[in-house]
Parts: structure tokens; sequence; C-alpha cells
């Protein structure tokens, strides 16, 4: 029985954790249309963002920023205080 109820509650996990996984990569996927990355690696994307004006990065930085959090980013910048 207390198999059963394991099996099902790892079942369960690995469904969210698909399920997050697919929202990042649709969200990455728009970043990538929006900005008109045509190279779809990270390569590509850092060529990308180094031609863009401050205003441009800027929002690539907030929408990322609102979609994965802070993260490994905790530190506050001397612009944010």
């Amino acid at each position: 029985m207390k198999k059963g109820i394991l099996a099902i509650a790892g079942l369960a996990a690995i469904a969210i954790i698909a399920k997050k996984a697919q929202k990042r990569k649709a969200f990455v996927r728009g970043i990538f249309d929006e900005y008109d990355v045509k190279e779809r690696t990270p390569f590509g994307f850092a060529d990308r963002i180094r031609t863009m004006n401050d205003d441009e990065y800027n929002s690539l930085k907030e929408k990322v920023r609102r979609q994965f959090g802070r993260g490994c980013c905790q530190r506050r910048t001397a612009e944010a205080e």
C-alpha cells in the first residue's frame, strides 16, 4: 500500500517538473522569436544581446527576471538601491 502511494507521489512530482520545464522552454522560444534571434544557441543569443541598445537589453532583462525570479542574482547592484 505504501509503495503505491509513493509511486503516485513520484509520478505527480515528475509531471509537475515536466510542466515547469515545458513552460520555461516555451518562454525561451518566445524570447528568441521576439528579439529575432536566428541562431538558437547561447552563442547566437549572446551575439544578439551585443547588438541591442540599452532599452532593449533592459526590457529583456526585466522579462527574464519576472519569469525566472532573481535566482542566483541575489546581490543588489548600486543601480537597484
